[in-house]
């Protein structure tokens, strides 16, 4: 469960000094520090079920996201997700492991998130179209489609089969929400892709 100072120090009413028996409490394992302020009291918790926790408003996205539905065929150690207005980029690391997050245009923030429940945490993660949208927004410019194709089936690995079941009109619907050129070739990429 996620604790913070002021959720365990209500609970602490007949300590006269509450902080020393939250140094105590981390040092025994009781509490595990996620970030200052914040705990978790479950050690084996998955990491993804945090990252909303730990910085937001934020979900779950980028190559985090791509792995998790498959997209992409390594394994994710970073838990990365999508932030807007921050206008740089946050890292924490805890005993959970190593959570990134970045920005994207506030505009497309609230377009294909979904809200996950499990084990009694519940966590944004985005599609596959948006985690896919979210990862080419934060590459460098991408110049036309033969670049695109290498990008995504090259250097990304993203399995064509599963880029084959992706939402087409849901990239159509969000893509232009980035003001980006590699979205904008996406968004003609998928056009053609329905067409042929």
């Amino acid at each position: 469960m996620i604790l913070t100072n002021d959720m365990i120090k209500d609970n602490l009413k007949d300590y006269s000094n509450k902080n020393t028996k939250i140094s105590r409490e981390v040092k025994k394992g009781n509490l595990i520090k996620l970030k200052n302020g914040l705990y978790e009291t479950d050690s084996s918790v998955n990491g993804y079920l945090l990252a909303g926790s730990i910085y937001g408003p934020s979900y779950l996205s980028f190559d985090f996201a791509l792995a998790y539905y498959g997209l992409i065929p390594e394994k994710v150690t970073t838990f990365t997700s999508a932030t807007c207005n921050k206008k740089k980029k946050k890292i924490y690391s805890n005993q959970f492991g190593t959570f990134l997050y970045r920005d994207i245009p506030k505009e497309v923030y609230p377009f294909g998130v979904k809200v996950v429940e499990e084990n009694n945490y519940t966590y944004q993660i985005a599609t596959p179209e948006k985690a896919l949208c979210d990862k080419l927004y934060t590459l460098s410019p991408i110049k036309n489609m033969k670049e695109l194709e290498n990008v995504l089936f090259e250097d990304l690995r993203i399995d064509i089969d599963e880029f084959n079941k992706l939402n087409l009109y849901d990239i159509e619907k969000i893509s232009k929400f980035y003001h980006s050129t590699n979205l904008d070739l996406l968004y003609k990429y998928v056009r053609r892709k329905e067409n042929e």
